[in-house]
């Protein structure tokens, strides 16, 4: 019976020890809200309702007819995006290596790993939290029209992306 036991306790502790080589490239990736920082957003937010829509209205303020007011205004929202969420994101590197160390450790803490765990996903709440207000404050400096503009240019860009180069247009 206590082999048993052994044989599960190992078992266990080594597919703990395995979670860090399995998350470490995603938490070395960083989170949503670093695009046009040489990294790539999340492709399931790309268009959804946490798309990077205020970067995607500035790239093509043009057919959007934006004002002068309102590209120094997104560009404004944008930048404080950026400035509110850069230390949450180093929070949440530290504390994801942290957890990667902890769980090498044999046996490994699970009290302490479940504690780093919360207080990653604190730390991402915030991030989105941030991201969705942020969107939003985007999303009121646009007019309806320009916000029905965007939409169709995401979608078209959506749509054109997905077909193959030899395709024609």
């Amino acid at each position: 019976m206590k082999s048993l036991q052994r044989y599960f306790l190992g078992s266990a502790v080594l597919a703990m020890s395995m979670i860090p080589a399995t998350f470490a490239p995603i938490a070395a990736y960083g989170q949503a809200g670093t695009e046009g920082r040489g990294t790539k957003p999340r492709m399931h937010r790309m268009l959804g309702a946490e798309a990077p829509w205020i970067s995607i209205a500035l790239k093509h303020q043009s057919e959007l007819n934006l004002t002068p007011d309102q590209v120094a205004t997104l560009e404004k929202i944008r930048t404080l995006y950026r400035d509110q969420t850069s230390p949450i994101q180093e929070q949440l590197r530290a504390i994801e290596g942290e957890l990667a160390t902890s769980l090498q450790e044999t046996p490994a803490n699970l009290i302490q790993a479940k504690l780093k765990i919360e207080q990653a996903e604190k730390l991402r709440s915030q991030l989105r939290y941030l991201r969705v207000e942020t969107l939003e404050n985007g999303r009121s400096v646009l007019t309806a029209q320009q916000r029905d503009q965007l939409k169709n240019l995401a979608s078209f860009r959506r749509h054109n992306s997905r077909k193959s180069p030899g395709q024609p247009s």
